[in-house]
């Protein structure tokens, strides 16, 4: 179930050159499962900006975005105190209850829904490890946040600039994992998903109007039939995707 409301900007800040930290404070009972995202209202835009949850406690959520076009940039702009109009609680999330030792493989701005996943496994007393990936150092975040957590944490850079160079998939072949959890860009999912022998949990991105699953614009295919990846996702399961 989702819910309209508005919301207070707390703190909207840097953390790297086009990543950027919000606070965003108010209701967050709608907010039920890691992995669900927020539908944010901007002024002069038409479409809702769709933004993963990073993190959430009973009166904030916090997300974590890219600045790529004018609506994003529109975000990075807006001042402490200002009041946005936003949806919560909307997608089905992560089910948690799959894994012991799961493996959460998070890319680029793929790595914040992570962070609350990795809260709620931890909560549930399983022992998780976290592959972060990233282009080069510069572009890294929230390394130290997962550590702090008490998570495994294994960064990748394409270049070699940080940590292991290569891929996610790279730092995957020595960790012990049972199932998989993730989320980021589709070549590093293809990957993922031919990389793996156990199941695991896909969050896919799709370009939204509504984002509650009534316009129907971001339907896709799966082996069971068409979804929406804003109402019936964002998370698929591996055996029911279709690349």
């Amino acid at each position: 179930m989702y819910k309209q409301n508005k919301y207070k900007i707390l703190s909207n800040d840097a953390l790297t050159e086009n990543i950027c930290k919000m606070v965003l404070g108010g209701d967050t009972q709608y907010i039920t499962a890691p992995g669900q995202f927020i539908n944010i209202q901007l002024d002069g835009k038409f479409l809702r900006r769709p933004i993963s949850v990073c993190d959430y406690s009973d009166d904030t959520i916090t997300i974590i975005y890219k600045v790529v076009g004018e609506g994003t940039e529109q975000m990075k702009n807006l001042a402490v105190g200002e009041v946005l109009d936003v949806l919560t609680g909307l997608g089905n999330g992560y089910d948690i209850s799959k894994s012991k030792k799961p493996l959460l493989i998070g890319g680029g701005v793929g790595v914040p829904p992570m962070y609350n996943l990795a809260k709620a496994l931890i909560n549930d007393g399983q022992k998780v490890s976290v592959v972060l990936g990233f282009n080069t150092a510069k572009e890294i975040f929230y390394e130290d946040e997962f550590k702090a957590l008490g998570c495994d944490v294994f960064v990748t850079t394409v270049d070699g600039s940080y940590g292991i160079k290569g891929f996610v998939t790279d730092a995957m072949k020595d960790i012990d994992y049972d199932y998989f959890y993730t989320c980021g860009p589709l070549p590093m999912f293809k990957a993922i998903y031919n990389a793996t022998e156990t199941s695991g949990q896909f969050s896919f991105e799709e370009r939204m109007g509504c984002g509650f699953g009534a316009c129907m614009g971001c339907s896709c295919k799966t082996k069971y039939g068409n979804k929406r990846i804003c109402k019936d996702g964002p998370v698929l399961v591996k055996e029911e995707i279709i690349w």
